[in-house]
């Protein structure tokens, strides 16, 4: 058997199996697919396709259905990743334009894509430890009281009040805000706290206590803030995925209550070499999502991935449209950020 036709036998396998959600006998791949050969080649190719283990028979039927190997096969062999249309592209930049702040933005991108793909959307928040600092700003709101304003590259905005022993003055309060800015933009806000270490011995002795003051509520942020956060959308798509389906629904269910589950997949995945990364089945190496997969990429500004975003669905999905959106929403994600 040539490795061209195995593949090709399993591409249709894997793509009717897909849309008809029934086991693939060779009688269907004759009919539906011009694979240029014999019925009887046919089914010795789908013979020796589940003697490597990339098809199984379930049951009694007398159709093939993709294993887990099968279907990374295909992934892996993947040429092209059939793009968006013109209006759903149009759809999403829509959309997305409309959003007012992150939390917005985000909302939006997790919905847009439960919606394209029928299936769960999960986006990362972008974490403070990995973004770098566009702006800060420093407000006084009383005579003793000080409005900090950490603003990311990414959007994120975190506000905090400080209650201050005496009133500064405002020329030390803008000399203050211009060398922090001077210091912090285009930084990671990991970096903030060696590069803020030395800046109370750039001032008046007088002033320094409402430097060091400002630094540490700029420290006590970025430490508060560094937690991992992500949102869900579009779990009532699971109850659509068939009744093979949605027999593990309920351990699918509890896997996505545990963020700590897909933040932990989301960060093994982020070391993948490819722009689109798939987790297949047991590759998510967690119980309850044995009979999911899990496409996500990375988003952020500049080439440099901030988070990640991502659709998880059942094994039976249709990867070549699953990773599309996943990588269009990602785009157009990583522009509404960068604007």
């Amino acid at each position: 058997m040539s490795e061209d036709r195995r593949l090709e036998v399993l591409r249709a396998i894997v793509e009717d199996y897909v849309q008809t959600r029934e086991p693939v006998g060779s009688r269907m791949l004759v009919e539906r697919h011009a694979l240029g050969v014999s019925p009887a080649t046919i089914r010795n190719d789908m013979a020796a396709l589940e003697e490597g283990g990339y098809i199984a028979q379930p049951h009694t039927s007398a159709g093939r259905v993709p294993t887990d190997k099968g279907y990374r096969l295909f992934v892996d062999r993947l040429s092209t990743v059939k793009p968006l249309s013109g209006p759903e592209k149009r759809a999403i930049q829509a959309f997305l334009d409309e959003a007012v702040d992150l939390d917005d933005v985000v909302d939006r991108s997790v919905r847009v894509l439960a919606q394209l793909t029928q299936q769960v959307a999960v986006v990362q928040y972008p974490s403070l430890r990995r973004s770098a600092m566009r702006h800060l700003e420093l407000v006084q709101v009383g005579e003793r009281r000080l409005l900090v304003v950490i603003i990311t590259d990414t959007g994120r905005v975190e506000q905090r009040t400080l209650e201050l022993a005496t009133a500064p003055t405002e020329q030390v309060v803008g000399e203050l805000r211009a060398r922090l800015n001077a210091l912090a933009v285009g930084h990671r806000l990991a970096e903030l706290i060696v590069l803020l270490a030395h800046l109370p011995e750039a001032f008046e002795p007088e002033a320094r206590p409402l430097v060091v003051a400002v630094t540490e509520i700029v420290e006590e942020t970025l430490a508060q803030e560094s937690e991992e956060r992500i949102v869900l959308a579009g779990t009532a798509n699971l109850a659509r995925g068939g009744s093979d389906f949605t027999r593990s629904l309920g351990p699918v269910l509890e896997a996505l209550e545990e963020q700590v589950v897909l933040l932990r997949l989301l960060t093994e995945m982020a070391e993948d070499s490819t722009s689109v990364a798939v987790r297949i089945g047991h590759e998510t190496q967690h119980e309850g999502l044995t009979e999911t997969s899990f496409v996500t990429t990375g988003y952020g500004g500049d080439g440099d991935a901030v988070a990640r975003i991502g659709s998880i669905g059942p094994t039976r999905m249709d990867y070549p449209a699953t990773m599309a959106s996943v990588r269009a929403v990602a785009r157009y994600l990583s522009r509404v950020l960068a604007g």
